[in-house]
C-alpha cells in the first residue's frame, strides 16, 4: 500500500507552491527534531542505568558536548548514591543547581580548538580522580567534543602549539579517526593514557558515539581505551613536517597502558538517530529510504550527489548520516561542513520546488565560530532568494562562505545545544 502524500496530490509537473514548500520544510524540521529526541543524552543515560536503585555509590566524570545532559540522566537514576563528580562541557548548564546540590563541579573547556580552559580542565580531572572515594564506582559519561574540551599535552607542547596543531587538523580534510589519532599521539591522557590515574578502580563507561563505526578508541580520542596500533596508524598519514615532529616526539614518550580498558557501553548512536527519523517520516505518511552506508568524503561532492538522488528519485524521504569534510582555504568565511554540503545540493535542486534537503549537526553546531547554526535546509528557490542580495553559490563554495549565502536565503537551522552528538544527519525530500 502506497502511503498518502501528506502534502496533497502531486502536480503532473513541478510548479512553485509556497504553501506546499513551507509545509514540506516544517515536516523536515520536525523529522530532524524527532531524531534528536531519540539520542538525547539525558534520556540515553536514563535508559542505560535503568530504574533499579544502585547497590554501590558512584562518583561521576562527564566529558563532552553532551556532558551536562548525560549527567542529568545519571542524577535522575542514582539519587543519593551519587557522591559527587566533575562535568567538563562546552558551555555551562542553563541551570547549575542540580549539579551543585550533588557536589558536582562544572567546568568548561575550549571547542573546537583547545584553550587554556582545556588545559586547566585536564589538570582538574587528574586532581579530582586522585581524591575520589576509593569505594565508589567511577561512572564516566563520554561524548563528542571531549578531544578538545580536556587535555594534558606532552611535555614541551604549549597551548599555542596545541591550538595550531588542532587548527591544522580541522582544516586538513582528514576524517575524525585520523584526526583523533594525531591528537592522541601528543596527549598524556588520550589513547588510554587516563587509565594510569585509575589503578584498581571500579569503572563504568557510557558513551555517545560521534565517530564512524562507533569505535570506542576514537570517541573523545579514547581516554579509557588503549591504542596499541597508534604508531603504525599515524605513520601512514601525510602530515606537515612540523606536525610529524610533534607526533614523533609524543609517540616516543607514551607509556604502556597500566591496565586493560573497561567495556564501553554505547547509549546513543547515529544508527539510532537515522532510525528515529525514518519512524517519524513513516508516521507522517511518507515513503522512506534509509541509506545505511556512512556518509563521508568531500562535503560539496556529497551534497551534489545526494541532491541528484533526491531530484531523480521517487517521492518520499531519504535519510543519510555521517560526517563529511571540507578542505578550508586560508581565510574561510562563515559556515561548516553541513552548510557547505547543503549549498552544493542547492545548485542541483535549483528550480525544483518539489525537492528539499536538510543537512545539520546533531550537536546543534556546524563550523567554528558558528555555534548558533546547526546546518541548513535548502530547496529549489534557495539560490534565487540569495541572488536578490547579490550572493553567488559557486563563489561562496570556493571561499567556504556558505553560511552567509544561506543566511540571506533564510535557510539556516538553529537548534541551540542539543545535549547529544552523533555526527550529522541529511534528510532529502521529494513530494
Amino acid at each position: 500500500m502506497i502511503p498518502t502524500n501528506p502534502f496533497g496530490p502531486a502536480p503532473s509537473a513541478p510548479h512553485a507552491d509556497p504553501e506546499r514548500t513551507r509545509e514540506a520544510r516544517r515536516r523536515l524540521e520536525s523529522i530532524f527534531a524527532a531524531a534528536l529526541q531519540a539520542v538525547d543524552g539525558r534520556a540515553a543515560v536514563r535508559r542505560a542505568l535503568g530504574s533499579a536503585a544502585p547497590s554501590a555509590p558512584y562518583w561521576l566524570i562527564a566529558i563532552g558536548k553532551a556532558a551536562a545532559a548525560m549527567t542529568l540522566g545519571a542524577l535522575d537514576c542514582l539519587g543519593s548514591q551519587l557522591l559527587g563528580g566533575l562535568v567538563i562541557d562546552k558551555a555551562p548548564p542553563p541551570d547549575p543547581r542540580p549539579f551543585a546540590a550533588c557536589g558536582i563541579e562544572v567546568l568548561t573547556g575550549g571547542h573546537p580548538l583547545p584553550t587554556a580552559a582545556s588545559i586547566q580542565a585536564g589538570q582538574a580531572l587528574l586532581a579530582a580522580l586522585a581524591r575520589t572515594p576509593p569505594d565508589a564506582t567511577l561512572l564516566f559519561l563520554i561524548s563528542g567534543g571531549a578531544s578538545s574540551l580536556v587535555e594534558v599535552p606532552i611535555a614541551g607542547l604549549d597551548l599555542a602549539q596545541l591550538a595550531r596543531l588542532n587548527g591544522w587538523l580541522l582544516g586538513s580534510g582528514l576524517p575524525i579517526g585520523p584526526m583523533n589519532r594525531v591528537r592522541t599521539a601528543v596527549s598524556r591522557i588520550k589513547g588510554g593514557g587516563l587509565l594510569a590515574a585509575l589503578p584498581q578502580r571500579s569503572l563504568r563507561v557510557l558513551a555517545i558515539s560521534d565517530v564512524p563505526g562507533d569505535d570506542p578508541a576514537v570517541i573523545g580520542s579514547g581516554l579509557l581505551v588503549p591504542a596499541p596500533g597508534l604508531e603504525a596508524a599515524v605513520a601512514a598519514l601525510e602530515l606537515p613536517p612540523w606536525v610529524r615532529a610533534w607526533v614523533d616526539r609524543g609517540l616516543l614518550g607514551r607509556a604502556a597502558p597500566t591496565r586493560p580498558g573497561p567495556p564501553i557501553e554505547l547509549v546513543a548512536t547515529l544508527a539510532l538517530a537515522r532510525a528515529a527519523a525514518a519512524e517519524a517520516a513513516r508516521a507522517a505518511g511518507l515513503p522512506v529510504r534509509v541509506h545505511p552506508e556512512f556518509l563521508a568524503g568531500d562535503a560539496a561532492e556529497r551534497g551534489r550527489e545526494l541532491a541528484r538522488q533526491v531530484r531523480d528519485g521517487p517521492p518520499g524521504l531519504q535519510v543519510w548520516g555521517g560526517e563529511t569534510t571540507v578542505r578550508l582555504p586560508a581565510r574561510p568565511g562563515r559556515g561548516g561542513r553541513n552548510q557547505h554540503l547543503a549549498l552544493a545540493a542547492a545548485l542541483e535542486l535549483a528550480g525544483r520546488p518539489d525537492c528539499l534537503l536538510l543537512a545539520a549537526g546533531t550537536d546543534g553546531s556546524d563550523g567554528a565560530g558558528a555555534d548558533a547554526d546547526a546546518g541548513a535546509l535548502v530547496d529549489g528557490g534557495t539560490l534565487e532568494r540569495a541572488a536578490l542580495d547579490g550572493y553567488d553559490a559557486a563563489d561562496c563554495l570556493r571561499r567556504a562562505d556558505s553560511g552567509r549565502l544561506l543566511a540571506a536565503a533564510g535557510d539556516l537551522i538553529h537548534t541551540g545545544p542539543t545535549g547529544t552528538n552523533v555526527m550529522d544527519l541529511v534528510l532529502g525530500l521529494r513530494w
